[in-house]
This record gives C-alpha cells, sequence and structure tokens, in this order.
C-alpha cells in the first residue's frame, strides 16, 4: 500500500519537475541556498555533507562551489548499494559515479563521520512532518540512520506536502528548507 503511494507521489512531483521553467529553477534554487547560508547551524558548521545535483533536484554547485573554501564539503559516493563520502577539492576533480553517473569527487573516502555538523539531504517529497522521501533506493535513509548531524531537507515548495506516506525505513529531517518557507 505505501509502496503504491510513494509511486503515485514520485509521478506526481516528476510532472510537477516537467513544468518548472529552468528560469524559475535557477532562481528558486538560489533562494534555497541563501536561506541555508542564513541558519546558525550552517554558520557555525565547519563541516557540510552536501550532494552534488542532477536535474531535478535543487541546484547545489554554485553553493558547494561558493563554500568550499571555507568550509569542508563532504560528497556522497555510492559503491555497490552502500554510500560513503569523498572530500569535495573541487569541480574538476569529480568523476561519474557508480549510480546514474552522478557526480562524485574522486579521491578516498571520507570516513570522520563525528565531525559532520549539518547534512543537505535531497528528496523527492517532504512533509509539514519533516518526513522525506527519496528516490526508493534507501541510499539516505540507511547511511544518515546513525549520524547525529543536522539533517537538513532541501526541495521546492512544490515538493512539500502536508502528509506523505512514510514508513519505518524513512529518515526523518530535522528542518525542511524550500524557495520561500522553513519547516523547523
Amino acid at each position: 500500500m505505501i509502496h503504491e503511494q510513494k509511486k503515485e507521489y514520485r509521478k506526481l512531483v516528476k510532472m510537477m519537475k516537467d513544468k518548472h521553467s529552468l528560469e524559475s529553477y535557477f532562481k528558486e534554487s538560489e533562494e534555497i541556498c541563501q536561506t541555508i547560508e542564513q541558519l546558525p547551524a550552517f554558520i557555525n558548521a565547519s563541516t557540510v555533507m552536501a550532494y552534488w545535483s542532477i536535474k531535478g533536484e535543487v541546484f547545489t554547485h554554485n553553493f558547494i562551489n561558493k563554500w568550499s573554501c571555507q568550509k569542508r564539503i563532504v560528497l556522497p559516493s555510492v559503491d555497490g548499494d552502500k554510500m560513503k563520502l569523498k572530500l569535495f577539492e573541487g569541480d574538476g576533480n569529480l568523476i561519474p559515479g557508480d549510480l546514474y553517473a552522478i557526480p562524485e569527487p574522486d579521491g578516498p573516502e571520507f570516513d570522520n563521520y563525528d565531525s559532520i555538523d549539518i547534512i543537505l539531504v535531497p528528496g523527492i517529497a517532504f512533509d509539514g512532518n519533516n518526513n522525506r522521501m527519496g528516490r526508493g533506493k534507501a541510499y539516505y535513509d540507511r547511511f544518515l540512520l546513525d549520524l547525529s548531524a543536522v539533517k537538513i531537507g532541501i526541495c521546492f515548495r512544490f515538493q512539500l506536502f502536508d502528509d506523505i506516506p512514510v514508513d519505518e525505513n524513512d529518515m526523518r529531517m530535522d528542518m525542511i528548507v524550500t524557495n520561500n518557507f522553513r519547516k523547523l
């Protein structure tokens, strides 16, 4: 039942993403990143786990490049069914990853998870209870399970619903940031 409900939400969000103009995509992504930059958790963070965005996700490339000179930025790297982290050392050091060829840093694994202050988490949909629904592979859910860092779900406003279907494996965020809205 929940699996089918999630499938419907993924289909709905895909339709909305397809209608999202390129101009709005970049403008709203910039608004979201500016909101993150003003959060005390981000201001005080030394190490930030982010993600190198792909089509349809909040655009993070400029944000990562901007802050990588002042903060340690780590990005996901997928190895089989496990997510690992690698230190971001410039976009010239990115290689196609195993999963959907999403760019990821080339280099050794970053394993000092306790030093991560905040984690920026993409998703397909979020809700008013800080629940997150991903793409269905549970990479983030499994990875975030034992991390104590502040988990910030980031999405466009149309990806935020009153309530989404979740199960016991779905990780709840500490905060959701979207354009013109922040849910604590």
